[in-house]
């Protein structure tokens, strides 16, 4: 495995895995709708909803990184978000089937649980929040994450091609964490409180390109704690009081999503903390 492909090079984690990859000796080509002058590789802009494209792009590639995608229900009309990211979805992995590429990475989102975004708020059936929870969005972001794991888990089944999904959770920078509400826990209760640093996004991308003979597989990107200062049981007994379900005791600010599952097939954990970044910026003022 030598030539990646990464669609959505230019955004936000795709920048940072482009370079995380070329560090690590990968040659890479992204696959974007626009340049980014803060990669230093092979560039394609193209539409991936043209099967056409998709598929002459990823020509030489030896696995794929499908990052590309509208990411929330926002900016755009329904009918356009769910097409978008459903077609490119299957462009990209009817390509790679056609090419004869046997690993995709897919990013997919935690959204597709449906909690971050349903217009009529519910509760999750038990906690932590594991892969076999039932996947209940309202709306179409998280039904197309949904629609392309399902598409991906086909493509496993035509031909054993290997497509791990990641659900991610809300993706931070360490830049962000001096700005997130962390003591506001109302700001966090529909996304579970729930985050991955960027730098743990970008391993287990990686750590999903060199995992072997997993078939088709949806995983829990997320931290081991809560995006609050406040233990996690003290959110669960003020927030959702009616989960009775729960499978852990949680203690102190343990996560509420869990990463168990990727931990296990992946062999990736996280490493980083909102709460170590705002330590060490406090150690930085009190030392200057």
């Amino acid at each position: 495995m030598k030539k990646i492909a990464v669609t959505g090079g230019s955004g936000k984690l795709g920048t940072r895995l482009v370079n995380e990859l070329q560090a690590q000796g990968y040659e890479v080509v992204s696959l974007d709708q626009k340049r980014s002058p803060q990669l230093r590789c092979r560039q394609l802009e193209l539409d991936l909803t043209d099967f056409g494209q998709v598929a002459a792009a990823l020509s030489g590639a030896d696995a794929v990184v499908h990052m590309a995608a509208i990411p929330a229900p926002l900016g755009y009309t329904y009918p356009v978000i769910f097409a978008n990211n459903v077609v490119s979805g299957y462009n990209v992995l009817e390509a790679a089937s056609m090419l004869g590429i046997r690993k995709v990475v897919m990013g997919s989102s935690e959204s597709s649980y449906g909690f971050a975004w349903a217009p009529a708020r519910f509760s999750p059936d038990y906690l932590p929040l594991d892969e076999d929870h039932p996947q209940l969005p309202q709306e179409c972001y998280g039904l197309s994450k949904i629609v392309n794991e399902q598409t991906a888990a086909m493509f496993d089944r035509r031909n054993g091609m290997q497509v791990i999904s990641l659900r991610f959770s809300m993706i931070t920078t360490p830049e962000e964490y001096s700005r997130l509400a962390i003591n506001e826990p109302e700001r966090y209760k529909h996304i579970l409180w729930s985050y991955i640093d960027i730098r743990d996004a970008v391993d287990a991308c990686v750590a999903s390109l060199k995992a072997e003979d997993r078939g088709a597989v949806c995983l829990n990107i997320t931290s081991s704690d809560t995006l609050s200062d406040r233990e996690t049981a003290s959110l669960l007994k003020d927030y959702y009081p009616d989960v009775v379900d729960l499978r852990s005791s949680f203690q102190e600010r343990e996560a509420i999503v869990s990463n168990r599952r990727a931990r296990e097939v992946l062999g990736w954990s996280p490493r980083h903390s909102w709460s170590d970044e705002r330590k060490n910026g406090e150690d930085v003022d009190r030392h200057s």
